[in-house]
């Protein structure tokens, strides 16, 4: 079930008024696991697609379900290996191909984020911070929630259980128009800006892949071109996702996390991935960072060592998350890249700690020719570390890395590193000099104003499909 699709549309209407037709809880939990059940549905052509998925619910489940009873670290070990050894094989992995597969076409879409819910649950079990028994109809609603069901926001089950089904749903007319608000302003993103984006990059994609005689030049502009439009894509994509989702959760009485905080913005590598799909990176900080930055400390109680343990810790993190996105042998390369930002990143910081002093060194990273350099460095890294997500063939993707040559990488690097940073060099310059008058934002608030400007934008959406015969389906289901 697209999200863009009228079918959607109509579902979620009709989940949201049965839901608010009555103020039982048990009623409410009723509709919000039979709205699971059809949204994962929609995506069936035959039962027996279902059946994988449903094996991989019930061994979570049952490895909850014991460790809530029995916190012994070796069940949680065993249960962990069990559920990653199951999930591998269910995503079939081209690099874990000798597991083999199942004869038979099955539903993958929401595996990678019901993994995150079930290793995150079996683990606050066993540590006691999961302080109940999860019954079975409540590690549905939560594992497959619909709003989160493709791609997050990845919700702790605590949270999720606070509002699971509440009576109390304040739903006056302010909260239903923000709530409103967003979701357009989400389809905006999704089918206006990066459908645009995703139109140009799929002209330009062709290009570097074709055969025929490109000069060095022209090379390089398309690729930064490329490259930088598939960044564009991929935010507003994945980022007006998450306005849907979060805005239907709130008619739907859900406060979902947040999973963008300006992540163009950022100085540093490590402070882009604290904006960008902040529950993924949250989930692997709290789950395999910190944990494993506890057992290195242990290995290795030198205190002049602890700085260089958490580089090597966001390493193995980066790493992790980052062939986490994908099958092939390419996001192996992805979270290498990933690794090896994070984890210079954190070197640069400890080195220029250790000479400059945390003062002098505090005071350069807010001098603004360092801000807009950091933020030009930043993106432009990230930029073309996502070459591996729209080339994930290891073919295509060496084949355009011997195209290019270190010296096309290093133009395309420095090119868009410029760019963001005279973007962002402008924005700050000319932002705070826009002021809209008085009586123009007096209208743009009132009631009219605010029912004008989301029909505004409502047409603009239809009118951009039209043009385009097409909205771009969602990136991210595809990790």
């Amino acid at each position: 079930m697209s999200l863009t699709s009228p079918l959607f549309f109509t579902f979620l209407a009709g989940v949201v008024l049965a839901f608010n037709a009555s103020q039982s809880v048990t009623y409410r939990r009723l509709v919000l696991g039979l709205a699971n059940a059809i949204f994962i549905a929609s995506y069936l052509t035959d039962y027996t697609q279902i059946l994988p998925l449903l094996g991989f619910l019930l061994l979570g489940y049952v490895c909850v379900s014991i460790l809530s009873v029995w916190k012994s670290s070796l069940v949680l070990g065993l249960g962990i290996v069990g559920v990653l050894v199951s999930y591998v094989f269910l995503k079939r992995f081209s690099f874990f191909e000798d597991l083999g597969h199942l004869p038979f076409p099955y539903l993958t879409i929401g595996l990678s984020y019901i993994l995150f819910r079930i290793l995150h649950m079996m683990i606050d079990a066993q540590s006691g911070d999961l302080d109940e028994r999860v019954g079975p109809f409540a590690f549905f609603r939560y594992t497959c929630n619909f709003l989160c069901f493709v791609s997050g926001p990845i919700q702790r089950y605590q949270d999720f259980r606070a509002a699971d089904g509440t009576a109390v749903v304040k739903l006056d007319a302010d909260s239903v128009f923000l709530a409103f608000s967003r979701v357009i302003a989400g389809y905006a993103k999704f089918v206006i800006i990066a459908a645009v984006a995703e139109y140009g990059f799929s002209f330009l994609k062709p290009q570097l892949l074709q055969a025929g005689e490109l000069s060095f030049a022209k090379l390089c502009v398309l690729y930064g071109a490329a490259a930088s439009l598939y960044a564009v894509y991929l935010y507003y994509n994945f980022s007006g996702y998450m306005d849907i989702v979060i805005g239907s959760g709130v008619l739907l009485g859900q406060q979902l996390p947040e999973n963008f905080d300006k992540p163009f913005s950022a100085r540093s590598f490590l402070e882009f991935w604290q904006r960008w799909h902040m529950t993924l990176s949250q989930w692997f900080k709290f789950y395999l960072f910190n944990p494993l930055v506890m057992l290195l400390m242990s290995w290795f109680p030198a205190p002049a060592l602890n700085a260089y343990l958490g580089v090597f810790a966001f390493f193995v993190t980066f790493l992790v998350m980052g062939i986490w996105h994908g099958t092939t042998a390419v996001f192996v390369v992805y979270g290498l890249l990933m690794g090896a930002g994070a984890s210079i990143n954190k070197l640069w910081q400890v080195a220029c700690t250790e000479r400059l002093g945390k003062k002098r060194y505090r005071t350069l990273t807010e001098t603004p020719s360092y801000i807009y350099f950091a933020r030009g460095v930043t993106i432009s890294y990230f930029v073309l570390a996502l070459t591996c997500l729209w080339l994930p063939e290891l073919s295509d993707f060496t084949h355009l890395l011997i195209r290019l040559g270190p010296g096309g990488i290093s133009v395309a690097f420095i090119g868009i590193a410029a760019a963001f940073g005279l973007f962002w060099f402008v924005a700050d310059y000319v932002a705070p000099r826009l002021t809209a008058p008085a009586l123009l934002t007096t209208v743009r608030d009132s009631l009219i104003g605010r029912n004008l400007t989301l029909a505004s934008q409502m047409m603009a959406i239809v009118a951009v499909a039209t043009l385009l015969h097409k909205s771009p389906d969602f990136v991210y289901k595809a990790f």
